[in-house]
């Protein structure tokens, strides 16, 4: 099943908020600069809230200045950030944040100046929104661009009695276990779920899973695990523990695994020993070797390793 790109679904819904503040930041502007007295608008009756504000006896006499301080920090901002989104550059995506928290920043003022207010609340609602869809474009970008080349892996299959299986959702932890397939000359076999795991679906069920400490039925391995001497187990890890793929197949295969080892990938900078002592207690085996990795939008850095 093709899962459809969540980083140009965010995108599209950033391209929206730019837009929408953008543009009604330029309208409020040219309001403000065709008529600085606000009599057109039914503003001017906000001009003495203005009073709080520093050099007010100077730039705040009629609304030149605050339209063209609209014009430049909301509406020309925006509209910028929504023109490099369209070209699907990944500055637009930054920008789009930014400018959702410089628009949060700016009703904070206007809640400083004026009483509670439903405009005032309203925009910065949308500032939150357009700040948070930024960030998880940034994120589903990153992500979308992680790519793996299984030729760099020239290794694998030479050394017939030991074999990697692995469980990965994004990739990151399949680029964990073609690495240690090469570096071991082993076979390599993925670990199947029967459930679904893709896609922005996929990560809510598998959190319930994670949550509840599961395990996530998968399909029969397509290796035989009785050929080989020693196995590796790479996952990630979900809600603090295993991920719930693997721990069905630590249980499906207890005891028919001589020996192992365990790789680990998660986002925190912590060592998840309790993952190991459930894989050992589960196997019924000491594992040979444990390896904890941190991994950051396809950053990674060893936080443990040890042979024993």
């Amino acid at each position: 099943m093709k899962i459809k790109s969540r980083y140009n679904r965010a995108r599209k819904i950033l391209i929206f908020w730019t837009l929408f503040i953008g543009i009604g930041a330029v309208a409020g502007a040219a309001g403000m600069l065709i008529d600085p007295s606000g009599k057109a608008m039914k503003m001017d009756a906000m001009l003495p809230y203005f009073k709080k504000l520093p050099f007010s006896d100077i730039l705040f006499k009629d609304f030149t200045f605050s339209g063209i301080s609209l014009l430049i920090v909301n509406g020309i901002t925006n509209l910028t950030a929504a023109v490099l989104l369209m070209k699907n550059r990944r500055t637009g995506i930054i920008l789009g944040c930014v400018f959702g928290i410089t628009l949060m920043l700016w009703i904070c003022i206007q809640f400083y100046m004026f009483p509670l207010n439903f405009m005032s609340t309203a925009y910065f609602i949308f500032g939150l929104c357009q700040a948070v869809t930024g960030y998880a474009a940034y994120v589903f970008y990153k992500q979308e661009c992680f790519k793996i080349n299984i030729s760099d892996y020239k290794n694998i299959g030479k050394n017939p009695d030991t074999l990697v299986v692995y469980f990965s959702r994004m990739g990151y932890v399949k680029k964990a276990a073609l690495e240690a397939a090469d570096r071991l000359g082993a076979d390599i076999c993925e670990i199947d779920a029967k459930e679904r795991t893709e896609g922005t679906l996929g990560f809510w069920w598998c959190g319930r899973f994670g949550m509840h400490k599961w395990a996530m039925p998968t399909k029969d391995l397509k290796a035989d695990l009785t050929k080989y001497r020693h196995i590796t187990i790479c996952s990630p890890v979900w809600v603090f523990n295993l991920c719930a793929p693997v721990r069905d197949f630590i249980k499906k295969y207890s005891g028919k695994i001589k020996e192992a080892d365990l790789i680990l990938l998660h986002y925190n900078p912590s060592v998840y020993e309790n993952a190991k002592e459930e894989v050992e207690k589960e196997l019924k085996i000491k594992l040979t070797g444990f390896k904890s990795i941190q991994c950051k939008k396809g950053v990674v850095k060893t936080v443990y390793e040890r042979a024993y």
